[in-house]
């Protein structure tokens, strides 16, 4: 089940998002003493962390995953995890040690492999941050591969030859992001219509395979919403 959300433009739709990130830390705080968040790349999440950063958001009870990331060194500009830590992380409160990054091993499968063990732990996330391509696709997740929907799927997948570069990814399965109390999918510009309309309709995209008991809230600005 998805909720769709319409912002004219997007400033309102990062600041509706920010909103909702601390709304969702201070009911996991107050519930249970932790708040485990999965971060998104992507250039709309980038303006969202910089509003976190601007509100002073984040202290030692929060703990950051993230739900893929490129198959580069650590520190590489093009790391979702770089470009967290640029636009928020490094002038929060989060200690070191609560940043999770996908480690970069000898290998993909390697590094796919630690971060699972990482995971086993966390039984359920309490907010996932998304945002969905072109085609439909969501974190590394992409439309012609294994996306691990289903019950028994790994939690961290090995994507390879995906259709943008860098060809090599590491990422969170659908089903393991769909454990979670909060989905919350940002998506803009014109260029998302096409999918956003297939998704409405019942389209097996990648992004319609994330499904959370509580379902998912997808944040659009204007030009992602067709007819809405």
């Amino acid at each position: 089940m998805a909720r769709w959300h319409v912002y004219p433009g997007l400033d309102e739709l990062t600041e509706r998002a920010a909103i909702a990130i601390v709304g969702g830390a201070d009911q996991a705080l107050a519930s249970r003493g932790e708040f485990h968040i999965v971060l998104a790349g992507g250039n709309t999440p980038r303006g969202i962390y910089a509003r976190l950063a601007d509100m002073g958001v984040g202290d030692d009870r929060w703990q950051i995953w993230f739900g893929d990331e490129r198959y580069l060194a650590p520190g590489h500009a093009d790391r979702n995890e770089t470009m967290a830590r640029d636009s928020w992380l490094a002038e929060s409160a989060i200690p070191g040690k609560n940043i999770h990054p996908v480690p970069h091993g000898p290998t993909p499968e390697a590094a796919a492999s630690v971060y699972a063990e990482l995971l086993a732990p966390i039984r359920q996330f309490d907010l996932v941050l998304l945002g969905m391509g072109p085609d439909g696709h969501t974190a590394s997740l992409f439309p012609g591969h294994d996306v691990g929907e289903s019950a028994d799927a790994a939690d961290v997948l090995v994507v390879r030859d995906a259709p943008k570069p860098p060809p090599v990814r590491i990422s969170m399965s659908a089903h393991r992001l769909s454990r979670a109390r909060q989905v919350l999918f940002m998506v803009t510009g014109e260029a998302k219509r096409d999918a956003v309309s297939h998704w409405r309709h019942g389209q097996s995209l990648p992004a319609a395979l994330v499904t959370p008991p509580t379902g998912v809230d997808v944040f659009m600005d204007e030009g992602a919403a067709p007819g809405f």
